[in-house]
């Protein structure tokens, strides 16, 4: 694959996702990750479309390669809090949650932290 056909793909896969057609998206970034696995763009889309597809233990592992390429990527850590909250993982996901909100305290994180302490709270009882 070309670096233009690559590029074509990966912007291809992005506009699936934000169809909500995370299905198609990971069918057209096949050939994206053959060329570019490790890029952390490419496995953050691939995380977002595992999560959209409730693929969640792969989004896991494909925004956890994020967070191990880029270390400081806010947005991988909040969509990794996020899997880990809709796999039932509370602790782990406030963790992650907390992170991100501190890195980058915008108001979507911090309601998802708000969120995600809500969620513990009421366990707790």
């Amino acid at each position: 694959m070309t670096t233009e056909g690559t590029v074509e793909a990966f912007r291809r896969a992005e506009h699936l996702i934000t169809q909500r057609r995370p299905l198609e998206a990971l069918r057209v970034l096949a050939p994206v990750l053959e060329v570019a696995p490790d890029k952390p763009s490419v496995q953050l889309l691939l995380g977002r479309a595992y999560y959209f597809s409730a693929q969640l233990r792969r989004a896991e592992r494909a925004f956890l390669r994020v967070i191990e390429l880029d270390p400081s990527d806010h947005y991988a850590r909040l969509v990794l809090g996020r899997t880990l909250q809709r796999q039932g993982r509370l602790d782990e996901a406030r963790a992650q949650l907390r992170l991100a909100a501190t890195m980058h305290p915008a108001p979507a994180y911090q309601e998802a932290l708000g969120e995600i302490n809500a969620h513990i709270a009421t366990r707790e009882f």
